[in-house]
């Protein structure tokens, strides 16, 4: 997809309020990001950590097999390698769900073996420094260490944070998000790689990328949950990552987002890789069984230009 024909953030916001999604304010400009830099030089901007793509090729890869590594990979190389996206000396944020205190087999959060191999894989394309964060629901040092991808990001070359140990800064966000704080290493990365696991969600029906944005805000990030499907689509406006991994080695098809049981869990065995975050969210909704149409977010982020859901844009790669 070329950069000259996505949308900014701020026009995708306009696009939200025309359809009667954005708060109050955004037709004098009290959301607009320019006038939020310009009334507070405390305030962070964010920034648009997409890279300019040619337009020929795949939109999104989906890579199946029994090796989580692997399919992050062969699904990479057939979007046209890491290099593509990172480059020498850059820092890469990695951000998955490590949001309980779960294991792995109950695939409450990314699983360790997809976040490593983005690790690598950024690494091995010159990044300077990756960091791997997230702010946890439950106690932060359990869930990154239970997860199992506190040593499997460590291992792999990254400077894993939890909730304790980054820096939480005003940022310019608007919609249902103005207010809140971001943590600093989203606004210190040059590339930022969003990796959800697919799971159920009580009140969204499932969670994926735009959904996982949560777990870079702060306190008073659940009064996003009033109006879940304006405000999924709203961050998805504002934080516009140079990759999404949806990560489907397992995943949770009840009880989510925190899960338990392994009854609930079921074994698919891919991992998809795309630019356009609103195709790879429908992705991952098929593969918990859910229609993507049916889910009033990806219809409002597609609304405001955030993407496409047609399936027939993904790539299919098999059993290695």
């Amino acid at each position: 997809m070329s950069h000259e024909h996505r949308i900014g953030r701020r026009e995708a916001l306009v696009r939200l309020s025309s359809a009667g999604l954005a708060v109050a304010g955004v037709a004098t400009g009290a959301l607009g990001f320019a006038d939020r830099r310009t009334a507070s030089a405390a305030v962070s901007a964010l920034r648009d950590w997409r890279v300019a793509t040619p337009g020929e090729g795949a939109r999104a890869v989906a890579a199946r097999g029994a090796n989580p590594a692997d399919n992050v990979r062969r699904a990479l190389t057939a979007l046209g390698g890491v290099e593509r996206f990172v480059k020498r000396g850059e820092v890469v944020l990695v951000k998955p769900n490590v949001g309980w205190d779960r294991l792995p087999e109950q695939a409450a959060n990314t699983d360790p073996r997809v976040v490593a191999e983005i690790v690598r894989q950024a690494r091995a394309a010159g990044a300077r420094r990756v960091v791997v964060a997230d702010i946890s629901c439950n106690d932060p040092g359990r869930c990154f260490d239970r997860s199992g991808i506190l040593a499997a990001a460590g291992q792999a070359g990254a400077e894993v944070l939890d909730g304790r140990h980054v820096k939480m800064v005003s940022a310019n966000l608007s919609g249902a998000a103005a207010g809140l704080q971001v943590f600093a290493p989203l606004l210190e990365a040059d590339r930022v790689i969003n990796v959800p696991i697919a799971k159920h969600h009580g009140l969204s029906r499932v969670t994926l990328g735009m959904k996982n944005w949560f777990g870079v805000l702060d306190r008073g990030r659940n009064r996003l949950h009033q109006d879940i499907d304006r405000c999924l689509a709203e961050l998805g406006a504002m934080f516009r990552p140079t990759l999404t991994v949806v990560d489907a080695t397992r995943v949770l098809l009840g009880n989510g987002p925190q899960g338990g049981s392994l009854s609930d869990v079921k074994d698919v065995g891919a991992v998809a890789v795309s630019v356009d975050p609103v195709l790879c969210d429908a992705w991952g909704a098929v593969q918990l069984g859910v229609d993507p149409s049916s889910l009033g977010f990806i219809r409002n982020a597609e609304r405001a230009g955030l993407g496409r859901s047609d399936l027939a844009l993904v790539r299919e790669i098999g059993k290695a």
